[in-house]
């Protein structure tokens, strides 16, 4: 049974930085590309960052530069970085896996955890 939990949301200043983690079980980690998605207030799911499973990441226009996606296999475990963050971060942040870069458009995803909740006050 696949499990992802994410941690690490609060609420920040616009300006400064969390570090979001996922962590994965029931699966072999190593071998699933990463990805995560924010959920802002009213709006539809957004795919943010994404890693493969040798490393290399793709983000979104609204996030890159400032947000960094990475990896821990060791640990199973994603983390999503954020510096500079702005009011309009402000939603809910998702992790999920899955074989390739494609099968994680969010159509595609059927599953999520819960999600960790991130405040950016202006």
């Amino acid at each position: 049974q696949v499990q992802l939990v994410e941690s690490g949301g609060g609420l920040v200043q616009a300006g400064g930085s969390l570090r979001l983690s996922c962590a994965a079980s029931g699966i072999i980690f190593s071998a699933n590309v990463m990805a995560w998605y924010r959920q802002a207030p009213g709006k539809q799911r957004e795919l943010i960052a994404r890693i493969s499973s040798g490393g290399s990441t793709i983000y979104a226009d609204s996030v890159k530069g400032r947000f960094t996606i990475s990896r821990d296999n060791a640990k199973s475990t994603a983390y999503l970085q954020m510096n500079t963050l702005k009011p309009e971060d402000t939603g809910v942040y998702y992790c999920n896996a899955g074989p390739s870069f494609t099968a994680l458009h969010p159509s595609r995803v059927s599953s999520w955890g819960q999600g960790t909740q991130v405040t950016v006050s202006s």
